[in-house]
């Protein structure tokens, strides 16, 4: 990947607002910066690319850990433990978040697994005394999601409190829908607090829209609101999956706001073929941890077995300098990364889309 330039993600969201704007009002197809030249050629609608790489600073070196045996609690908190001392130093006297991806209530292959969950409170809990919060928006019924997969002991268990963001106050913002026209939008007001320090702990799976969903998208897709009347979540993706969708501009936007402040990814057991949810159980044995999402993200994709320039979100982020995206400034800490690369089947729309 080549050296990545980038900006500060609220400053660029006022910078970036003029194509958007643009897109919407002429009916020009946008195309997520970031994407491949061989994805880029056969556009029939012709293209906006965002100046990204002139406008802001190169993100800094990254260091990823990543960890492979056979216990899933033992190697996500060995993961965090490689990166300990940069993790508590970023914390700061933040309140923090944990947010699993329970993607839905019964489905417990592609739910978080509460173990995941143990290991990042047991890690935090020699240096963090306030209360932790345990936060998703589901695209079900959350508290039963929390209830079915054993998340609700964790209060009992630990200094922590369960929480249904989909019961939350909410901010507008815009997104870009079908023929690329603005739709309004409600975006979860805890997600948007500058103050909440956010872990995202998601399980490693393919994607039908995006390629594969880690830890950046766990938290900026659990942003809209649904208040189990109406679901603003899919208003992120409208159309049809295309190889460059609008979820991938989507997610790089509502991302200058929503972001993880520190990923976590468990590997243990993934899901390849059709996930997010509908896919098969894979034992990867792995987990990663990082301050940079995009690094640890991009890591994870290669772990999977597929190109992250084929993913165009992390392409996008990583040359808008949200997190870094040159493998050579990724440092690995743990298990050598050849060592731990599998082969996910994708899903089924990726791989006819993508020919792969």
């Amino acid at each position: 990947m080549p050296d990545t330039h980038g900006l500060q993600r609220r400053d660029f969201l006022k910078r970036v607002g003029w194509a958007a704007g643009a897109a919407a009002l002429g009916g020009t197809r946008l195309f997520v910066p970031g994407a491949s030249a061989a994805l880029r050629h056969d556009d029939p609608y012709g293209q906006i690319h965002f100046p990204v790489t002139q406008l802001g600073r190169a993100a800094p070196p990254a260091r990823v850990a990543l960890v492979k045996g056979s216990d899933r609690y033992d190697i996500v908190f060995r993961s965090l433990k490689l990166i300990e001392d940069e993790v508590l130093s970023s914390i700061g006297n933040k309140k923090i978040l944990i947010k699993p991806n329970i993607v839905l209530a019964d489905c417990a292959a592609c739910v978080t697994h509460v173990d995941a969950i143990r290991a990042v409170l047991d890690f935090l809990a020699p240096h963090v005394k306030s209360q932790i919060l345990i936060g998703e928006s589901s695209v079900q019924n959350t508290m039963e999601g929390f209830r079915y997969n054993g998340y609700l002991r964790l209060e009992k268990e630990y200094n922590s409190r369960i929480m249904d963001l989909n019961l939350d106050a909410f901010q507008h913002r815009y997104v870009l829908g079908l023929n690329n026209q603005p739709s309004r939008i409600r975006i979860i007001q805890t997600l948007l607090d500058p103050d909440l320090y956010v872990i995202s702990v998601a399980r490693m799976k393919t994607h039908n829209y995006v390629f594969v969903t880690l830890s950046i998208k766990n938290v900026i897709m659990a942003s809209p609101l649904n208040d189990y009347k109406t679901n603003d979540k899919g208003l992120m993706h409208q159309a049809a999956p295309a190889r460059h969708d609008l979820l991938h501009y989507n997610m790089f936007h509502i991302g200058q706001e929503v972001f993880p402040d520190l990923a976590v990814i468990d590997g243990f057991v993934g899901i390849e073929g059709n996930g997010p949810a509908w896919g098969s159980p894979i034992a990867s044995h792995v987990a990663l941890a990082g301050r940079d999402a995009v690094a640890t993200d991009i890591t994870a994709t290669r772990v999977m077995g597929f190109d992250p320039r084929t993913v165009n979100y992390l392409t996008a982020m990583a040359e808008a300098g949200m997190g870094q995206g040159d493998y050579g400034k990724i440092q690995l800490l743990g298990t050598p990364l050849e060592e731990c690369i599998m082969k996910y089947k994708p899903n089924q729309r990726m791989a006819e889309l993508y020919k792969i």
